[in-house]
């Protein structure tokens, strides 16, 4: 984590790119229901680079993934893009009719390849796949930070073989998250979800640089868990976190209620003391959210990755009234996760923050490191 910051080269910076193919990597792994896209938050996200380079008279080709399954299409994050600027779509990655399309590209237009995640290459981070990409490009560029924690041949083997930049939104995501590592005091570090084996060395780091640190979601179980408090049937990680001395760290803030359901069915909100064997955590209770207002009332730097329920099967009510404290807050934010970003727009709350990052993942790897492997790819290259 204490990784030294650097300036990344950004395409915004390269003049010369008229009538030159500049393959962009973007972030285009956006949730897909019945055939159309139900988030265009990333998609906007991408627009001041495909726009920088078609006024510049770049040749543009965009690749990136969508989903887990390689059969997955991205025609309908093209239609979805398709609404917002001029791009045609090629239904294949690499082959004669992607090839075809590419030399019939003109200056200023752009292109749409299938998901990069079609060929095996791809996540086996093949050398040959990644210089088949780069074979027919004079530039490269990634603007994917949501997926900058990957090694794959998309991300991080381009950049071998071609001059490579990073995108005007990865740009912007680098600088926040820098500056999210030396926060402002007071300052509060507000982390939900799950999978605390993962998370502990960013916990504990981040006890050191932040006033507070709040650990909701999933990751209070095991901390619950580990202080002899009852969990009942409730998620909890693969670690057990006795006898760590973050768990009993004053610094460390915990949900003071949480909304349970029992075997009858029925939702209660009590404090962490009273859940039962027979129980299961669904969310955060309003005692825990005005908990966080009165530390974010004070603070000058918040940062906040994840839900602090099980948001995903509609427990939103602690995540939502979270996103309200943090918008009500005069804090400088910063704010990440797939989750927590579709909580700030459902409620239409975006103008309020001070940044909110396309990444979830990838975001607390950084924040942790300092840096990812699709950023040391072009920066060790450089």
């Amino acid at each position: 984590m204490d990784r030294e910051p650097t300036t990344l080269p950004s395409i915004a910076d390269v003049r010369n790119v008229a009538g030159k193919y500049v393959l962009v990597r973007a972030s285009l792994n956006v949730p897909v229901k019945d055939g159309v896209v139900q988030n265009i938050f990333r998609l906007k996200r991408l627009l001041p680079t495909i726009e920088y380079l078609r006024a510049h008279g770049a040749r543009t080709i965009l690749i990136g993934h969508i989903g887990r399954k390689p059969e997955e299409s991205l025609a309908p994050v093209y239609r979805a893009l398709a609404q917002m600027t001029d791009l045609t779509w090629c239904p294949e990655l690499l082959g004669e009719t992607a090839q075809r399309m590419r030399h019939e590209l003109s200056d200023g237009e752009v292109l749409m390849l299938e998901n990069v995640r079609s060929h095996p290459g791809e996540e086996a981070n093949d050398p040959t796949f990644a210089a088949a990409l780069a074979s027919s490009i004079d530039i490269y560029v990634n603007d994917a930070f949501d997926a900058a924690h990957r090694t794959q041949a998309s991300l991080v083997g381009i950049p071998a073989h071609v001059p490579s930049y990073f995108g005007i939104n990865f740009v912007r995501e680098y600088e926040a998250l820098v500056g999210a590592q030396y926060p402002q005091s007071p300052s509060l570090f507000i982390l939900g979800g799950a999978k605390f084996e993962t998370k502990l060395p960013l916990v504990a780091a981040y006890l050191e640089r932040y006033d507070h640190v709040f650990v909701g979601g999933a990751l209070a179980h095991d901390i619950w868990k580990a202080q002899g408090y009852e969990v009942g049937t409730s998620l909890t990680s693969d670690i057990d976190l006795s006898g760590h001395p973050l768990v009993e760290d004053a610094r460390l803030l915990l949900p003071t209620d949480v909304v349970v359901v029992g075997t009858d069915g029925a939702e209660r909100t009590i404090t962490p003391d009273e859940v039962l064997p027979t129980d299961r955590i669904l969310d955060a209770g309003p005692a825990t959210i005005g908990m966080l207002a009165t530390h974010a009332h004070n603070a000058r730097t918040i940062l906040w990755n994840g839900p602090l329920g099980n948001y995903e099967f509609g427990h939103v009510a602690g995540t939502e009234g979270c996103a309200e404290m943090v918008a009500a807050s005069d804090a400088f934010s910063i704010v990440g996760g797939g989750d927590t970003i579709a909580s700030i727009e459902s409620l239409c709350l975006s103008d309020r923050f001070g940044f909110l990052s396309t990444a979830g993942g990838a975001m607390l790897s950084f924040l942790e490191h300092g840096t990812l492997p699709a950023i040391d790819a072009i920066i060790q290259k450089g």
